[in-house]
């Protein structure tokens, strides 16, 4: 098949609100302790409703968006497929069933926080979360490389957030009005004819 043919064949989508909600619904309860790699697998790589480029510029404004950075992403692209409707619709599944899992859980939690076991098992769930999010992060680096700024300077740019929030401390509000406006002056700069 040519690429000509190919670049006219209609690109997936959600079929339905329905298929809209439950999808939604799907990510939320696998995505306990960091949505990221989940979220990244289910959109770009299984459902292929967007590219590894499209996730990381939705990604970036769903986080810097007031709220969870899942639900901002689920209303964005409710909106983009069916409107109104679909944000709405994106919305309830990233926090219907979830809110009632997560209210069972914390009746659960309070009848069996003190046990040493219950401890330790979350403490063994926020090390697979850290491993989900790095391996995402890895994953995304090759759409980098399409990014005007190039692999270099973004791969740097991520370094000095990294030692800015990890190391240094620094409040994400002063990250963003900092490094998050120079990587945007910069890539403007680029893009720029």
């Amino acid at each position: 098949m040519d690429t000509a043919q190919t670049s006219l064949e209609p690109r997936p989508r959600p079929q339905s609100l329905a298929d809209l909600f439950l999808s939604f619904t799907w990510l939320a309860l696998q995505g306990f302790g960091g949505v990221l790699a989940v979220v990244q697998r289910e959109l770009v790589e299984k459902k292929r409703w967007l590219t590894r480029e499209e996730f990381l510029e939705d990604w970036a404004v769903a986080q810097i968006l007031p709220g969870p950075n899942v639900v901002n992403l689920s209303l964005m692209l409710g909106d983009r497929y069916f409107g109104l409707r679909g944000a709405i619709t994106g919305l309830a599944g990233m926090l219907a069933l979830p809110t009632m899992v997560v209210l069972a859980l914390a009746i659960l939690y309070a009848n069996f926080a003190q046990l040493p076991a219950v401890s330790n098992a979350l403490r063994g769930m926020g090390a697979v979360a850290a491993g989900l999010i790095a391996a995402t992060g890895i994953k995304l680096l090759s759409a980098l490389r399409k990014h005007p700024l190039g692999l270099a300077l973004s791969s740097t740019l991520g370094i000095l957030v990294f030692i800015a929030i990890a190391l240094m401390r620094w409040p994400l509000l002063y990250v963003l009005l900092s490094l998050g406006l120079l990587s945007c002056v910069l890539t403007w700069r680029k893009l720029r004819p």
